[in-house]
């Protein structure tokens, strides 16, 4: 779609001292079959967006088409997760430029308009305060 060679590039899950990073290419079957992945977070998914949604949706998938009904803009406006966006940047040459949007803020884009930016979901972004606080 976007001349994109490595599709596992962008599967990965990563931290620091304070944050999770999940590859907006993973699906949720990935999510939960990984080990770096925590366990709080494997079972937040499984009880409550993988209810209503299919295990292979990948995460760049249900972020892009995410509204205020879904259930992962329930879950994820509580762990207050934070969504990395690389953004077409319009000008003298075209050129990507990344922007981290609040779970409120992407829903606020529909996905008409999302596509007319040229926006690409490339990263989720949960607090490990955020996720130690929410209560299974």
């Amino acid at each position: 779609m976007y001349n994109i060679s490595n599709e596992d590039d962008f599967k990965y899950v990563m931290q620091d001292v304070s944050r999770y990073y999940f590859g907006a290419r993973m699906n949720y079957a990935e999510i939960i079959e990984n080990d770096m992945a925590p366990f709080k977070l494997k079972t937040i998914l499984e009880r409550y967006i993988l209810r209503d949604i299919e295990r292979d949706t990948t995460l760049e998938s249900g972020l892009y088409y995410m509204n205020e009904e879904s259930p992962e803009y329930k879950v994820f406006k509580q762990l207050k997760a934070r969504i990395r966006v690389s953004q077409l940047k319009k000008g003298k040459s075209d050129r990507y430029q990344e922007k981290l949007y609040s779970v409120n803020e992407l829903v606020d884009i529909a996905p008409e308009e999302k596509e007319k930016k040229g926006m690409i979901i490339r990263e989720l972004v949960i607090s490990k305060l955020a996720l130690f606080a929410f209560t299974v």
